[in-house]
């Protein structure tokens, strides 16, 4: 019998799936969060740039996107990967305990929201273009 309980079959694994749920909550939550902070911007600019039929698409289409980028920047699966496999024959599996769960959490969070931001920059970034665009063709027909 095992004197340590990390040294348990199977507790690894179900520390495992445990962490790769949490993250995938975390970041779907603060998606969630940045999605509903972001919404009026979005849906404004959208508006402006965009036929208003168009606009209510695009506008349901850049918050999809939002939560496929911040779940997918979050959940890193090929860093989590080291807690069931080593990386390289002469390296060993990473143990999960309290510290690894505390940095795991701490980049979930700060991952979701840098992917969600490079998203949304250059969705920005594009409306501006846009706008610009759209401005010039406007004052050109005056």
């Amino acid at each position: 019998m095992a004197d340590n309980v990390a040294d348990a079959p199977g507790v690894s694994g179900l520390m495992f799936f445990t962490l790769l749920i949490v993250t995938f909550v975390i970041a779907l939550a603060v998606s969630f969060g940045a999605v509903r902070l972001f919404d009026r911007p979005i849906a404004s600019i959208l508006r402006r740039i965009v036929a208003e039929e168009l606009s209510g698409a695009w506008h349901r289409y850049v918050k999809f996107a939002a939560y496929v980028v911040g779940v997918s920047s979050g959940v890193r699966i090929r860093e989590l990967e080291r807690y069931i496999s080593a990386p390289d024959k002469d390296e060993e599996v990473l143990v999960l305990n309290a510290e690894r769960w505390t940095l795991e959490i701490y980049r979930t969070v700060i991952e979701t929201l840098q992917g969600i931001a490079w998203m949304l920059l250059v969705v920005f970034v594009v409306a501006l273009l846009a706008y610009v665009l759209a401005r010039g063709f406007e004052l050109k027909r005056r």
